[in-house]
């Protein structure tokens, strides 16, 4: 276990139906395989050990007796193995029978969980052999050995109570309250479920989200295997279909029919239990539950068995990342259409420089005109060219306003910002801070009074990103009347401008385009020789695509300095190495902690996904909190 990283298995092992032997055997040879890959906890599918359509033989008591002698092989078979292996098979109890998985960890039994749901529809007749689950645990004899039985069980290895878990079986979770609603709230983080589901059209599709939606109900992880090949055909057809799920994403699927026995990958219990902690719906409730604990050694797996999405704003399915934008489209319009007609304006003001936020931001205030049912001609765009703009930004600023159809003016600061320098002696040949926050608080004096004189408000371009770095000249370009961008990370805005380029086509699309190619530059300092820009923010603050990474999995999930560095090197794997990637981690913390008086006292504006660094909203920090802590973590690491 690696950062709460468990690994998790679905197996499927051929089967004869009613050849216990040959089933042991089978399953024995997984669990080997299982073993040598370092899994913690391995589920088959449902009465594996006899196979699930045997019919009425299930009433032989010949078969019962047997499925007895293969779970107690099973169960020598599992000693010195590393995984806890969830094994299902008929058990006649008091007279009564049940259809069981049974609970393996290095030769013992931990526990026995019957079915709950006897499905008794279509081409299911289990009823006619087996009982409901008793309401209460209880403890059985079996064959000498005192094993816990029922449904309210909870197994935990010790000292590690976010790797509990808890088994509900097959039509369980088809129930319309399933038994593992109630395991998630007694603390179990994964779900094992031995199945044997068959296949028939467009079932599969329905497991699938049924299991997605169950794992993102519960926050948890979901482990699903259904019966497959082997199974009898006489009226049914048996898939093996596999599923690994967590807090509502597929992280593994089998195929249907698949030769390939089991399905392997490392569920993420450190965010499982961090996600819980932050939802406060989630109520524990442990009433009639038994905790069964036990000594577990863990494998050392070195590597990592999931996808690191290394842009976790940005959806990497095209078709997602279309539909994502315009869902982000809508809500930024709808937004700002709102505090257009509330305040009761038809003019707003809006800075354009040619880069990726102004014009994002003009995009959105042109959406929001026509939802509004407003001339266009009241967004007054305002292009305040000083010592560092560039023609080419300047071009595309101008040549944007004439395509969307906006009021446009020019407005030449250099002279004011002169003026102020002389005002405070500063020297302008010195290009420092006050060189560059001069002129952005310029700009927003200009945008403001120009606001007065329209009767409007100032549009604010500032995004995610930059808040989160606090990239911004405090009453600066940090200051509006609403902010559009607020939740926009940099990663994600590029695809935001493309989706507008790509719809828009003809002109508008070529611009946007250019824009897309340009540096992201504040063009504070003057132009190259070659009137190129001279001034790229990646270059001061870092690559954007780490600091939004690291800001997800700071925001989003919860992980501490030392997980975010560890995925990082796996996400951009080959693109930065371990040394580029601990700077601008230790430069992020700085900056995010040093930086929250300016988050404190933001404008208003929209949230549009699940990170949002508003004080009204989702982040409450104090401006003085001390980063030490996070730090210190970093400083043990060694590259």
């Amino acid at each position: 276990m690696k950062f709460g990283y468990v690994r998790c298995a679905a197996l499927c092992p051929e089967v004869k139906v009613a050849e216990v032997y040959y089933n042991v055997k089978k399953i024995t040879e997984l669990m080997e395989e299982a073993d040598r890959k370092g899994v913690f906890g391995a589920v088959f599918p449902e009465m594996c050990i006899t196979g699930y359509s045997c019919g009425d033989l299930f009433l032989q008591k010949t078969l019962l007796e047997g499925a007895v002698d293969g779970l107690f092989e099973i169960k020598e078979k599992s000693r010195g193995m590393t995984p806890v292996f969830v094994v299902g098979l008929p058990l006649s109890v008091l007279g009564k029978l049940y259809n069981t998985a049974a609970v393996i960890y290095d030769g013992e039994i931990l526990g026995i969980v019957p079915k709950t749901f006897i499905p008794n529809y279509n081409e299911f007749y289990e009823k006619r052999y087996f009982e409901t689950a008793p309401k209460e645990n209880t403890t059985i004899d079996l064959r000498g050995e005192k094993v816990p039985f029922g449904t309210r069980l909870v197994f935990m290895p010790e000292g590690f109570e976010e790797g509990a878990f808890a088994v509900e079986i097959c039509e369980d979770l088809w129930a319309c309250v399933p038994p593992s609603s109630y395991h998630a709230l007694a603390g179990a983080a994964v779900i094992f479920n031995p199945s044997a589901g068959n296949e028939i059209t467009g079932k599969a599709a329905y497991r699938r989200d049924l299991v997605k939606n169950q794992s993102a109900r519960l926050i948890a992880g979901y482990v699903y295997s259904c019966a497959g090949e082997g199974e009898s055909t006489t009226d049914v057809v048996y898939s093996g279909h596999r599923l690994i799920c967590e807090n509502g994403r597929l992280l593994a699927e089998s195929k249907l029919f698949d030769e390939n026995n089991m399905t392997v990958c490392d569920l993420d219990l450190g965010l499982i239990d961090c996600e819980r902690r932050r939802n406060t719906s989630f109520e524990t409730s442990r009433e009639g539950y038994e905790y069964i604990t036990f000594p577990y050694i863990w494998a050392e797996n070195n590597d990592l068995l999931r996808e690191i999405d290394p842009a976790p704003f940005v959806p990497s399915d095209e078709d997602k990342r279309e539909e994502r934008c315009r869902e982000i489209i809508a809500v930024q319009a709808a937004g700002l259409k709102k505090r257009l007609l509330h305040v009761g304006v038809k003019d707003v003001v809006i800075g354009v420089s040619g880069g990726l936020d102004s014009t994002h931001a003009l995009l959105i205030a042109a959406e929001a005109f026509h939802l509004a049912g407003l001339d266009v001609k009241g967004i007054h765009t305002v292009s305040m060219p000083c010592f560092g703009t560039s023609e080419r930004t300047r071009n595309n600023a101008t040549g944007l306003c004439e395509v969307l159809g906006t009021s446009f003016e020019e407005v030449k600061i250099a002279d004011a910002v002169r003026q102020h320098f002389k005002d405070i002696g500063h020297n302008e040949a010195v290009h420092d801070l006050t060189y560059e926050n001069s002129q952005a608080r310029e700009r927003t004096q200009v945008l403001m009074d120009l606001a007065s004189r329209y009767g409007g408000f100032v549009i604010g371009t500032g995004d995610l990103s930059e808040l989160a770095l606090g990239f911004a000249t405090y009453n600066g370009d940090h200051m509006s009347m609403y902010n559009v961008n607020c939740s926009i990370p940099k990663t994600l805005i590029r695809y935001l401008i493309k989706y507008f380029a790509d719809f828009g086509g003809g002109r508008l699309k070529e611009i946007l385009y250019d824009i897309l190619d340009t540096p992201v530059s504040p063009e504070l300092l003057p132009p190259n020789e070659a009137g190129a820009i001279s001034q790229v923010t990646e270059d001061i603050v870092g690559p954007y695509e780490l600091h939004d990474f690291f800001l997800y999995c700071m925001m989003r999930t919860g992980f501490p300095p030392e997980k975010i560095f560890y995925l990082a090197n796996v996400a951009f794997k080959g693109k930065y190495d371990e040394k580029t990637i601990l700077k601008w981690l230790k430069k992020f913390y700085y900056r995010f902690f040093a930086q929250q008086y300016k988050r404190s006292a933001v404008p208003d504006g929209p949230k549009v996904g699940s990170v949002s660094l508003s004080p009204r909203g989702d982040w409450r920090m104090p401006s003085d909190a001390c980063v030490k802590l996070w730090i210190n973590s970093l400083e043990k690491i060694i590259v």
